[in-house]
C-alpha cells in the first residue's frame, strides 16, 4: 500500500499515469457483462448496433427496420464493432464509452503534465473523476461521453499547437477530432470556441503565440470538413441516387431537424436558461464548483498570471452560454465542458493550502451521504412506502436493494473512520470508487429485472404461440431488443392514430397475429375488452389485443407503414 501511494505521489510520469490507468480501471470497467442496456437511450443504440451486425447495412442507422434520423452513425459504428468482434451484446455497447473515458482522462493528465507538472496533470484527471456526470456517462452507454472525448481531443489538439509550441501535426490532427465529434452528434465543433479568447490574447500579447498563429491556420477547418465528408458525401450521395421517401426524410431529419431546428426551436426538454447553473454544474460536478469558492481569491491571481488558465476558463463559460441560449437543454450537453474545468481547476489549486471550512464542510456532507444510504437501506427493508414508490421502477426486491444500500453506508462509514487522518477529497474518492464496484455487481443483478422488459416479452411470447405473429404500438425501442420472437412494427416515428391503422390492416390480412400495446393507450380501431395483461413497464400495463378485440372497421392509415424484425432477442441466448 505505502509502494502504492508512493507511486501515486511520484513526479514520474509513467508511473503515475500506471497508478491512475489502475484506478481508472477498477472503475469504469467494472459491471461491464453484468447488464443488459437500460432505459432511457441505451437500448436504442444497441439495438441500432446489433441490426448493423445482424443485417450487414452500416450506413444508415435502423431500428427495427426503420431508419434512425435522430443520430450520425459514429456512435452505433463503435458498439456494433465491439458486438462483432466479442459476440456479446452485453459486453459491446458499454466498452465504447468506458474507453473513451479512459483516453479523456489520458489527455488530461498528459496536458496538465505538459503545461504544468505531473502533480497538476494527476490532479485534474482525479478531480474529473470525482465528478459525478463524467463517470455516470463512461459507465453508461449514451452518446455523450464519446463526444465528450473528441471534443477534448480537439482542445488537445489547440492547446498543443499554442500552449506548448507550434505543432501542427497537432494542430490539424484538432480539427480533424472536432470533425468526428460533429459527425457523432453535432456539436464536436465546440472547441472553435477557444479561438475566441486564443486571438483575444493574441490580439493583446502579440508575442504570445509568435509562429504558431500563422495564416496556416486557415486551412484547419478543411482537416475537419475532409472527416465530415467522409460520412456526409456517400450518405447525400446514395439518397439522391436511391431517391425514396424514407432515404430523403432521413437526410433532410438528421442535417436540418436534429441540428440547427432542434438548437433554434426544440421540441423537448425545454428549461430556462439558468437551468444549467442551478440544477446541474452545482450536483453533478461537485465538488469542482466548491472548489473555485474556497479558492477564489486564488482563482483571480492565476487567471490574471496564466493565460492558459484564462483561456480554458473562458472557454468553458462559452460553451456553458451557447448551451443555455438553446430553449432545449438536458444535463448531458454540458458534459464536454467538464475535462478543461477540471485541468484549469487542478493548475489553480495543486499546491495550494486546503481551507479548513471546505474540509470541514466536506467531510460533514460524506457523513451525512453514509446516512442517507443507511436510512434508505433501513426504509427498503421494513418496505417503507416511500421508497417502495421510488423504486417502483428499479427494483422488485426491496429486501436485497435495503441490503445492498446498507452495505454502502457502512463502506462509507468505514473509510471515513479509516482515513479520518486524510484529506476529505481523498476521502470521497475512495468511497465513490468502492461504491461503484458494489452498484456495478451487486446492484446491477439486482437493478436488471426491473429495468428490461425481458419479462415481459417472454410472457407475450408464450401468450402468443409457437405460430403467433407480435405487432408493437407507440412502444420503446427495447421492446424490440429483448423480445424473444419476430416482431412487426407500423413506424417509430408515425403518430399513435397511423400506427393503430396499420396494426389493424396488418391483422386483418392474416391469421394468429396479436398486438402489444400499454393499456393507456386511446385506441379507436381496437376494444381493450379482456385483453390479457403481460406486465408492467414504464409504470404502464401492456397488453396482448388479439383479433377478438378488433372493432369491425378502421379508417385507412394515409400511408402504409409495416417494418419487420427477425428475433431480435438472439442475443440474448
Amino acid at each position: 500500500m505505502k509502494s502504492m501511494q508512493q507511486r501515486f505521489n511520484s513526479d514520474d510520469y509513467y508511473q503515475v499515469l500506471s497508478m491512475l490507468l489502475l484506478f481508472a480501471a477498477v472503475i469504469l470497467l467494472v459491471g461491464i457483462g453484468w447488464r443488459s442496456p437500460w432505459p432511457a437511450d441505451e437500448p436504442r443504440f444497441a439495438e441500432v448496433a446489433r441490426e448493423m451486425v445482424d443485417s450487414g447495412q452500416w450506413f444508415f442507422p435502423q431500428r427495427g427496420g426503420e431508419f434512425y434520423p435522430d443520430k450520425p452513425p459514429v456512435f452505433m459504428w463503435a458498439i456494433a464493432l465491439f458486438y462483432g468482434l466479442t459476440g456479446s451484446l452485453k459486453v459491446a455497447f458499454l466498452l465504447p464509452n468506458a474507453l473513451a473515458g479512459f483516453l479523456t482522462l489520458f489527455l488530461v493528465y498528459d496536458l496538465g503534465s505538459r503545461l504544468w507538472n505531473v502533480r497538476v496533470g494527476r490532479n485534474a484527471a482525479l478531480l474529473l473523476m470525482l465528478a459525478p456526470q463524467f463517470l455516470i456517462q463512461s459507465k453508461n452507454a449514451q452518446i455523450d461521453a464519446m463526444v465528450m472525448c473528441w471534443i477534448t481531443l480537439g482542445c488537445y489538439g489547440l492547446l498543443r499547437h499554442f500552449m506548448t509550441g507550434a505543432h501542427w501535426r497537432w494542430y490539424f490532427a484538432g480539427w480533424a477530432f472536432m470533425g468526428l465529434g460533429v459527425i457523432t452528434k453535432g456539436v464536436g465543433f465546440l472547441p472553435l470556441l477557444m479561438l475566441i479568447p486564443i486571438i483575444g490574447y493574441a490580439l493583446i500579447q502579440k508575442d504570445l503565440f509568435k509562429g504558431r498563429l500563422q495564416w496556416w491556420c486557415l486551412a484547419g477547418p478543411l482537416a475537419m470538413l475532409a472527416v465530415i465528408a467522409c460520412w456526409l458525401v456517400p450518405m447525400v450521395l446514395i439518397v439522391q441516387s436511391q431517391g425514396t421517401p424514407e432515404l430523403i426524410q432521413y437526410q433532410n431529419n438528421i442535417l436540418f431537424k436534429q441540428t440547427g431546428e432542434r438548437y433554434v426551436n426544440a421540441w423537448h426538454h425545454i428549461k430556462p436558461w439558468y437551468y444549467f447553473l442551478v440544477s446541474v454544474v452545482p450536483v453533478m460536478w461537485f465538488p469542482l464548483p466548491l472548489l473555485f469558492i474556497a479558492h477564489w481569491q486564488r482563482v483571480m491571481a492565476k487567471v490574471k498570471a496564466e493565460p492558459v488558465i484564462a483561456i480554458l476558463l473562458i472557454w468553458v463559460v462559452l460553451v456553458l452560454v451557447f448551451f443555455s441560449i438553446s430553449p432545449g437543454k438536458r444535463g448531458v450537453y454540458i458534459l464536454p465542458a467538464l475535462p478543461m474545468l477540471a485541468l484549469a481547476l487542478s493548475a489553480i489549486i495543486t499546491g495550494a493550502d486546503t481551507k479548513r471550512w471546505f474540509e470541514w464542510g466536506l467531510t460533514a456532507l460524506l457523513w451525512l451521504l453514509g446516512l442517507v444510504f443507511t436510512a434508505a437501506g433501513v426504509l427498503a427493508l421494513i418496505h417503507h412506502p416511500a421508497i417502495v414508490k421510488a423504486m417502483a421502477d428499479y427494483a422488485a426486491d426491496l429486501t436485497h436493494m435495503g441490503y445492498l444500500l446498507l452495505t454502502v453506508g457502512v463502506i462509507w462509514f468505514a473509510i471515513l473512520l479509516t482515513l479520518r487522518h486524510s484529506q476529505a477529497m481523498v476521502r470521497m474518492g475512495v468511497s465513490l470508487a468502492l461504491t461503484w464496484v458494489v452498484m456495478g455487481t451487486w446492484g446491477y443483478s439486482i437493478l436488471e429485472p426491473m429495468r428490461t422488459p425481458q419479462a415481459l416479452m417472454a410472457n407475450a411470447a408464450k401468450a402468443i404461440g409457437p405460430d403467433g405473429q407480435l405487432g408493437l404500438v407507440k412502444f420503446k425501442e427495447q421492446f424490440i431488443l429483448f423480445s424473444p420472437v419476430d416482431i412487426t412494427h407500423f413506424s417509430y416515428l408515425a403518430p399513435l392514430e397511423q400506427q393503430e391503422r396499420n396494426a389493424w390492416q396488418w391483422m386483418h390480412e392474416g391469421d394468429n397475429r396479436y398486438i402489444l400495446v400499454g393499456d393507456h393507450q386511446k385506441l379507436s380501431c381496437f376494444d381493450f375488452k379482456n385483453a390479457k395483461s403481460m406486465g408492467v413497464a414504464h409504470r404502464d400495463n401492456w397488453v396482448i389485443l388479439s383479433k377478438d378485440n378488433m372493432l369491425p372497421t378502421c379508417a385507412e392509415p394515409d400511408r402504409r407503414y409495416q417494418y419487420f424484425t427477425p428475433t431480435p432477442g438472439r442475443w440474448m441466448e
